[in-house]
């Protein structure tokens, strides 16, 4: 389902994201620290731009911050300034905290219209934008549903996914009033089920971008497996313009599996692709140790090859022989092959030395 064209990043924000219209979707991720005081302390301000520049490398094309206090909007109007990926600041229940984070380069606001405040707050909020050509992101979800329609849904007389749907919609047609358009939508459960109900129904009815998510999805497995279910589902039914896994965890695990998801539904092509055995028994080579110290590494290089990590020569050149590159051990021996040919064989103390030189070298 075709979508408007928005773009993520206004005045003075250097790298921009499109977001519909047909644009490849995009994968976002939440820092999940607080930010107070980053605008002073030059040191943890330049660490935070470091780990912001990995999760860009990894694959993350949006970046979100919570921003609860004024402090915090000092802070994140000083990151922003020396960030090139595009900033998203997460406003609740302050109006003025959006107006704040607008003197800087915000890519773009995020903020739940309904505990914004009055209609005059939003609008306030909404021209600010304008003026400084900055999309907006309407937040709805579960636990912010009106009040008629929150009866409705504990009467039994609407469901919850059709309540999201319905919320949205209005929201929505408070901003087409103010007469602008510049925006995105997420409606979020931490059902399966219900994010894929309300995100079908308001594709139905609005062209507004979509962005995909099942909030509050739960820890690293848990969520993975909720996200999957729920964007797989949406994304080949061509709902989704832009997604992030919510995932008790680092917000690189967030990028990988979005970037994960969208190779498997055929949205994202390219890249590193890894295949590695889960191990057993017959282990010769400690699988788990290596992708603990590649993974990162691996993704974010700018190739397009696949790398297979396996535990022993059963599973090595052999079942990765379809790999550019590999590794597998046996005893106190590593084995490096390419296409499924064993081209070094060194120590097991060697292992990650010499993998280096093999993969530099493609």
């Amino acid at each position: 389902m075709k979508t408007r064209l928005i773009t993520i990043g206004g005045k003075g924000v250097t790298r921009k994201i499109n977001i519909g219209g047909g644009s490849p979707v995009s994968i976002q991720t939440m820092w999940k620290e607080p930010i107070i005081g980053l605008d002073t302390d030059d040191v943890k301000r330049a660490e935070l731009i470091k780990k912001i520049n990995s999760l860009s490398l990894l694959g993350c094309d949006i970046l979100r911050f919570a921003v609860p206090n004024m402090e915090s909007a000092e802070a994140f109007e000083k990151i922003c300034a020396e960030s090139e990926m595009p900033l998203v600041a997460d406003i609740h229940f302050d109006w003025r905290l959006a107006l704040k984070c607008l003197e800087g380069n915000v890519a773009a606001i995020r903020i739940n219209p309904g505990n914004i405040g009055s209609r005059e707050k939003v609008e306030a909020v909404v021209n600010g934008c304008r003026e400084k050509g900055v999309a907006i992101r309407i937040g709805v979800n579960t636990g912010s549903l009106p009040k008629d329609l929150e009866e409705k849904v504990e009467a039994g007389t609407m469901s919850r996914a059709v309540a999201l749907s319905e919320t949205a919609s209005r929201e929505c047609q408070v901003f087409e009033e103010l007469k602008f358009s510049d925006y995105a939508v997420s409606m979020k459960a931490s059902s399966v089920l219900e994010t894929i109900e309300a995100n079908e129904a308001f594709a139905k009815n609005h062209d507004a971008p979509l962005h995909v998510g099942v909030t509050e999805a739960g820890p690293l497995i848990t969520g993975v497996v909720k996200s999957t279910l729920a964007f797989s589902h949406l994304l080949n039914e061509g709902i989704g313009d832009t997604i992030r896994v919510s995932l008790s965890s680092a917000p690189e695990n967030e990028v990988i599996t979005g970037l994960e998801i969208l190779r498997e539904c055929g949205k994202r092509s390219g890249g590193v692709k890894l295949v590695s055995c889960p191990r057993c028994g017959r282990v010769g080579f400690d699988v788990h140790g290596f992708m603990a110290r590649w993974q990162n590494e691996l993704l974010a290089m700018k190739k397009d090859i696949t790398v297979a990590v396996m535990g022993c020569v059963v599973n090595g050149p052999g079942e990765g022989k379809h790999a550019d590159i590999g590794i597998a051990g046996a005893t106190d021996k590593a084995i490096i092959f390419k296409k499924g040919k064993i081209v070094r064989t060194v120590p097991m103390e060697d292992a990650d030395n010499a993998f280096r030189e093999e993969l530099n070298s493609l």
